[in-house]
């Protein structure tokens, strides 16, 4: 445990005892602190800080103690160079490229510290869809369209999607404690199912008023299946949520979204609700994303576990049925800070 810093005035009366020729021992005894402490004030008022004692400062500089940064300020901008160029390198890999052309060369717990103090970790990236230069364009020309709407605005939207949901999940992020002989002990050991043991796909849609239903799909969606939907379930929403047909119905570019059936409904019934043009590779913008997260998050929570398909989507459309009202419309709310985020990246990739 490091000692507490004796205060400057103390300090002072060392140095002035000892250069009037008083001894170590009688200025501990005087001053009631160990011989040692009285040597080293003395010792670094010599040695370290003569300059600074000729000015009358004693104090310590704790900040100055310690081994010298192998990594100055202009090391530190190289090493940002060699990050900023390859985000996937390695700690073994920065440490040898850095080392290139070095008079001194580091080691990698240097390089591990130094890109701390940098601020710099090692994450996980987070996985984004890939965004071609004419999906940026159009990205960028939605965000400008809708730039001036308001929460206001947006409440009149009702939101979409199609999602899938795993009856068992692989998470490589778990760990256990184990002995080195226990690696086959059934309680350390992680189970693991093909094609994850099945799942349920559902559709759903929401607005800021109100979640709207659930509907599980027995199979891959098709035309013909999503037109029993629109049919079913779209309309009867619109037309109750926005009588004054002043609602826009938000669907996702998928190839069953757009077959020639399914646009053939929207133009009959385009007097009743408006579809809103959609940006390509932008699952990140629709908020219903977010609800998908909710419901997986209180899947992984339960503490009975779904054993099948059929209790599984009885947790889901449970699950669904309880998503807090606070929850669904401050994703809403969020859709102005969506769109300046996507026209500050000009198009590209946002956190959203």
């Amino acid at each position: 445990m490091k000692s507490k810093e004796l205060s400057v005035d103390f300090r002072d009366r060392i140095v002035s005892r000892h250069k009037s020729g008083e001894g170590y021992r009688k200025m501990s005894a005087a001053l009631k602190v160990p011989m040692s402490t009285v040597a080293s004030i003395i010792h670094k008022w010599k040695k370290v800080y003569k300059e600074w004692c000729e000015k009358g400062k004693t104090s310590s500089m704790r900040q100055s103690c310690g081994q010298k940064c192998l990594v100055d300020a202009r090391g530190q901008r190289r090493m940002g160079r060699l990050i900023q160029a390859d985000r996937r390198a390695t700690l073994t890999e920065i440490t040898t490229r850095y080392n290139r052309g070095m008079q001194q060369s580091i080691c990698e717990a240097t390089t591990r510290t130094t890109l701390r103090r940098m601020g710099y970790n090692s994450r996980r990236p987070h996985r984004v869809p890939l965004i071609s230069t004419t999906n940026r364009k159009k990205r960028l020309q939605f965000a400008r369209a809708h730039q001036n709407w308001t929460v206001e605005d947006w409440k009149n939207v009702a939101w979409s999607d199609e999602s899938r949901f795993l009856l068992r999940h692989s998470n490589g992020r778990v760990r256990i404690w184990r002995k080195q002989n226990e690696n086959m002990d059934p309680s350390c050991l992680v189970t693991t199912v093909q094609a994850g043991g099945g799942g349920v796909m559902v559709w759903g849609m929401f607005s800021w008023h109100t979640l709207g239903p659930l509907v599980p799909i027995g199979h891959c969606l098709n035309a013909t299946g999503y037109l029993s939907i629109v049919s079913d379930h779209v309309h009867p929403f619109m037309t109750t949520m926005y009588p004054s047909s002043d609602g826009y119905f938000q669907q996702d570019n998928a190839p069953c979204h757009k077959a020639r059936i399914i646009s053939n409904w929207f133009l009959e019934h385009d007097n009743e609700f408006t579809v809103l043009k959609w940006p390509p590779q932008s699952p990140h913008l629709n908020p219903i994303e977010h609800l998908w997260d909710v419901v997986e998050r209180e899947l992984r929570a339960l503490d009975v576990h779904p054993t099948n398909l059929h209790q599984l989507q009885d947790a889901i459309l449970s699950i669904w049925a309880n998503i807090s009202k606070e929850c669904f419309q401050h994703l809403v709310e969020s859709m102005p800070r969506r769109i300046k985020a996507v026209l500050k990246a000009k198009g590209g990739q946002t956190p959203y």
